[in-house]
């Protein structure tokens, strides 16, 4: 394939993704053939800089910290919020979420409200709202569905749970700030986040100073194993990522030679791609070809010629997510041009909408590895209550999200402390009730969880014509 050909190949996915974020947002769409929950039916824009009223990172309710368009009733909860008008509040809020039951923002404001000035115990959830706001609102779900339950099932010991918003826009140095500013606010307990991996490791050592416990749920890179006694994450390392891919190529598909796909200025791609040539290796097989996504010479055709030459027989696809489209879009030619010659493999970062929308009928076949999906257990009690809270299905981010919450709420029973919730979590003997599994953690920190192959296949009662479905092994 010429580089003109490539060329427009990246317009065309670079368009499709743009259309996917930009409209995924404000709509009630279809994802992997299940119904995707997205901010919805807003109007009246609010803009945000991603700080509070209080001119802090941190939102109880008081302000929105996502841009865009907001419910009326909405904003008329927040400005009660701010005003401290608990009744007010708690009104329209109610209003704002029956008009738009998807959107977790309202339901945590709302939360924060029905406790209003009484006693309660607080954490603090970090996304990148201003880069990453459909994958906010994953983690957001999960987060707010927890809090509910927790609120409306006795509490902790009779106290509720509140929680803040806080935007770091998955970037370093705002990341930074935000842990330093929690880590001073005695009234957080706790914090969930945050999202990249090289995010998360730039933090670790102020919660590690500040003595402020950290549950990430989608931070994967195995640098953070053991990195603090106060950072944990329920979403499994790349290490159990990368062995699933690596034993699925090497016994299910019976190929020993793989070329790989990555980003070598992404913690999260360094490492799953390091844990897989090592996998690999150990196995039996070799990786006989490393190609860089942030090459701006990088051509899928050559790169895929090249690994055929070299003796390849299997690509595994390691790109991750960011404020930048450009790394997914490069893997997403590599499956496009690709055209299902060779099998494909790849890391959570290819779990998405637009891997079906773009890629189609070249994606078929293609095993991904994530932490958690949906149809692996379709009746257990949180696939239920999630529909409930939600009326869609949510992915793994929701999942691990809601296991970050219910561990923290755990712990807060048996000491409501920064201390006490540290020492509880590091206990050998804790676990509690998740998603799926139980919730426990290695003296590593590591969640203690298996992760999920899933599949690409046909699917023709979906908007894309394609799902993900979980391989039985």
């Amino acid at each position: 394939m010429s580089r003109k050909n490539e060329t427009v190949l990246l317009l065309l996915s670079l368009l499709i993704t743009l259309g996917l974020v930009g409209g995924g947002a404000l709509l009630f769409s279809n994802f992997f053939g299940k119904s995707f929950v997205g901010i919805g039916n807003q109007s009246n824009s609010t803009p945000t800089d991603g700080t509070s009223a209080t001119g802090k990172p941190i939102s109880f309710g008081e302000k929105t910290l996502f841009s865009g368009k907001i419910l009326p009733a909405k904003q008329e909860g927040i400005e009660a919020i701010a005003a401290r008008n608990w009744s007010v509040a708690t009104e329209k809020l109610q209003v704002a979420l029956t008009q738009n039951r998807n959107d977790p923002e309202t339901l945590i404001f709302l939360n924060n409200a029905k406790i209003g000035d009484r006693k309660s115990y607080a954490i603090a959830v970090v996304v990148p709202t201003g880069t990453s706001p459909n994958g906010s609102l994953e983690v957001l779900r999960g987060v707010a569905q927890a809090q509910t339950e927790t609120n409306q099932t006795g509490n902790i010991n009779g106290v509720p749970l509140k929680v803040a918003i806080v935007n770091d826009n998955n970037q370093e140095d705002q990341a930074q700030q935000v842990a330093s500013t929690l880590v001073n606010t005695s009234e957080i307990l706790a914090v969930i986040g945050h999202w990249a991996s090289q995010v998360t490791l730039a933090v670790a050592p102020i919660y590690d100073e500040g003595k402020l416990v950290a549950i990430s749920p989608v931070s994967t890179s195995v640098k953070l194993s053991g990195i603090s006694p106060y950072i944990f994450r329920t979403v499994p390392s790349d290490y159990i990522a990368a062995r699933a891919l690596a034993n699925y190529m090497l016994t299910n598909l019976q190929q020993k030679n793989a070329a790989v796909f990555f980003n070598p200025q992404s913690a999260y791609s360094q490492s799953l791609k390091s844990e897989f040539v090592t996998a690999v290796l150990l196995g039996g097989g070799k990786v006989t070809s490393e190609f860089d996504l942030s090459d701006p010479s990088f051509s899928p055709a050559n790169s895929i010629n090249q690994a055929i030459k070299q003796g390849a027989k299997v690509l595994m696809l390691a790109p991750n997510t960011g404020s930048s489209t450009s790394i997914i879009d490069k893997a997403l030619q590599v499956v496009q041009v690709n055209r299902r010659r060779l099998q494909l493999l790849g890391g959570d970062a290819i779990y998405n909408s637009t891997t079906l929308e773009v890629a189609g009928d070249a994606a078929v076949n293609m095993v991904v590895a994530i932490p958690w999906d949906i149809d692996t257990d379709p009746k257990s009690q949180f696939v239920r209550q999630s529909r409930q809270f939600w009326g869609a299905e949510v992915n793994w981010r929701t999942a691990l999200a809601y296991n970050a919450t219910k561990a923290l709420t755990a712990a807060m029973q048996k000491s409501p402390t920064r201390e006490g919730i540290q020492q509880t979590l590091t206990s050998n003997d804790f676990s509690t009730p998740g998603a799926a599994n139980p919730v426990q953690f290695l003296p590593s920190g590591d969640s203690n969880a298996p992760v999920q192959l899933v599949q690409v296949v046909r699917q023709v009662n979906t908007s894309t014509g394609y799902d993900f479905v979980p391989v039985r092994q």
